[in-house]
C-alpha cells in the first residue's frame, strides 16, 4: 500500500511539475496550452488509475439494469454531467453513478426497461403524428408550390367517438389480457402504455403466435388509450392485477 502511494505522489508530482512549466522548459513554453493540456491528461490517467472514474461498457457493474450503451442515455435523459471523454471513449464519476444507481433502485426503475420504454413511445408517437416527408427546400424561393386558383378546400371538424365506445374497446381489451395471461409477456407504464418485455432470447420456446398476440395488444392498447386522452383529455388508469388478486395482496 506505501509503495502505490509513493508511486501515486511521483506521478502527481509529474503532473504539477508539466502544469507549471519545468526547468528544462524554455519560458515561453511555461504555463502554455500544451502543457495544462498534457497535465489534465495525466491527472485524468491517474484518477482513473485510481478507479475513480469508469468506462462506459462497465457502467453495468455499478447500475445493475444498465445496457452496455447507457452512458449517452444517462446524459440526455439525468442529465448526468461528471464525465469526460479520453480518446473515443467516455469515462463516468463512480461515486456518483453509484449514487444514481442507488436512487434508481430506490424509486424500484429498471434502467434498460426505462430505455426501452422511451424508444417505444417515441416510435409510437411517430408513427401517430408522422403525416410523411416533406420535400426539402432547393434553396431558391419557397419551399413548396401552391397553384393560382387553389383555395377553399375546407371541412368541419370531425366527430369524434363517443368516450363511451372507446371505454368499451379498452374494456374488451383488459379482458383479453387476463383471458391470455398477457401479465407474464407485457408490462403496463402507468397504467396506460403497453410493452412487450425482452422476451426475445426465449420467443421460439413460447406459444406460438404468442408474440404476434403480444404485438398486437399492446398496439391496440396504446392506440385506444391515445384516442381515449384525445377525447375526454383524462388518462386511463389501467390496474393489471384482478380486483380477487389485490385483496389477497
Amino acid at each position: 500500500m506505501q509503495k502505490q502511494i509513493l508511486q501515486e505522489l511521483r506521478e502527481l508530482k509529474n503532473a504539477i511539475s508539466t502544469l507549471i512549466g519545468s526547468s528544462e522548459l524554455p519560458l515561453d513554453q511555461k504555463f502554455s496550452k500544451e502543457a495544462l493540456d498534457k497535465s489534465a491528461k495525466e491527472f485524468q490517467k491517474l484518477s482513473i488509475e485510481r478507479g475513480e472514474w469508469v468506462e462506459e461498457s462497465n457502467i453495468r457493474a455499478y447500475i445493475k439494469t444498465a445496457k452496455y450503451y447507457s452512458g449517452a442515455f444517462i446524459r440526455e435523459e439525468f442529465g448526468f454531467k461528471n464525465f469526460f471523454k479520453r480518446g473515443r471513449i467516455y469515462y463516468y464519476n463512480k461515486k456518483d453513478l453509484i449514487a444514481l444507481g442507488s436512487e434508481l433502485k430506490e424509486r424500484n426503475i429498471n434502467l434498460g426497461l426505462y430505455m426501452d420504454l422511451k424508444a417505444d413511445q417515441a416510435n409510437f408517437k411517430k408513427s401517430i403524428t408522422d403525416a410523411g416527408n416533406s420535400k426539402k427546400s432547393n434553396g431558391k424561393g419557397k419551399a413548396y408550390d401552391i397553384s393560382d386558383d387553389l383555395s377553399d378546400i375546407t371541412s368541419t371538424p370531425i366527430k369524434m367517438p363517443s368516450a363511451d365506445i372507446i371505454k368499451e374497446d379498452l374494456a374488451r381489451l383488459k379482458e383479453e389480457f387476463f383471458q391470455y395471461n398477457l401479465t407474464d409477456y407485457v408490462t403496463i407504464y402507468k397504467g396506460n402504455y403497453a410493452m412487450i418485455k425482452g422476451i426475445y432470447f426465449i420467443q421460439k420456446y413460447l406459444e406460438p403466435g404468442l408474440k404476434k398476440r403480444c404485438k398486437r395488444w399492446c398496439e391496440d392498447f396504446n392506440y385506444a388509450n391515445h384516442a381515449y386522452e384525445e377525447v375526454t383529455k383524462k388518462k386511463e388508469n389501467f390496474i393489471s392485477v384482478k380486483s380477487e388478486d389485490m385483496i389477497q395482496l
